[in-house]
């Protein structure tokens, strides 16, 4: 089975159609304020109007008021909800939307417990975990950490570019890979060629 590829903290239209063009399966639109990657609801709005068929749109929440993830979800036609933040499993679920949890691992993270609580969740995003940082750091975790019982599909993510993707995908095997610091050219801003050589090296 071929992995899937997102394309994380799009901030505008031609780095969504980029990111579509190379074959992205999924963009993702960061609504947490103190990232250099977020976007308002216009922005978000605007971009996905552009965004053809088949290609999901994925909206990344951090410990978000509830009032707000509804206002998005009501202006933005999102496909799939993304929790970055302490959410519980009853916090993901009460939107209606499929969703999928993000996994901040250390050395001492229990993911089998981890996908048993969100049990409902379509995938487990794993990333790196750093102190006082949601995600989004452009370092890379033991990969070793991930059992290989999770049951549950795996979104890797954290630090990964076209140098590493290969060895990820060959050592982890996993769902889908998610990439946003290594395809940019500054904070929030794609590079084409980055895209090009990063999907290049997930489908060798």
């Amino acid at each position: 089975m071929r992995v899937r590829v997102k394309i994380c903290g799009i901030t505008r239209v031609e780095d969504a159609l980029s990111a579509v063009a190379h074959g992205a399966d999924a963009v993702g639109l960061v609504f947490y304020a103190p990232s250099p990657r977020a976007v308002s609801i216009e922005q978000a709005a605007q971009i996905v109007k552009q965004i053809p068929a088949f290609v999901s749109v994925v909206g990344l929440f951090v410990n978000a008021e509830e009032s707000f993830v509804r206002d998005v979800v009501s202006n933005v036609a999102l496909d799939l909800l993304q929790f970055h933040g302490d959410e519980t499993p009853e916090e993901c679920a009460c939107y209606g939307l499929p969703f999928i949890k993000a996994i901040r691992v250390k050395s001492d993270t229990n993911l089998v417990q981890c996908a048993k609580d969100y049990s409902a969740s379509r995938a487990l995003l794993l990333d790196t975990y750093t102190e006082g940082v949601a995600g989004g750091t452009g370092h890379v975790f033991d990969w070793g950490l991930i059992p290989p019982d999770l049951n549950k599909p795996v979104v890797l993510a954290g630090g990964l570019t076209a140098e590493n993707v290969a060895l990820a995908i060959q050592q982890v095997k996993p769902y889908a890979v998610d990439v946003s610091g290594g395809v940019e050219a500054s904070k929030g801003i794609k590079d084409a060629a980055k895209i090009a050589a990063f999907m290049q090296q997930v489908y060798l």
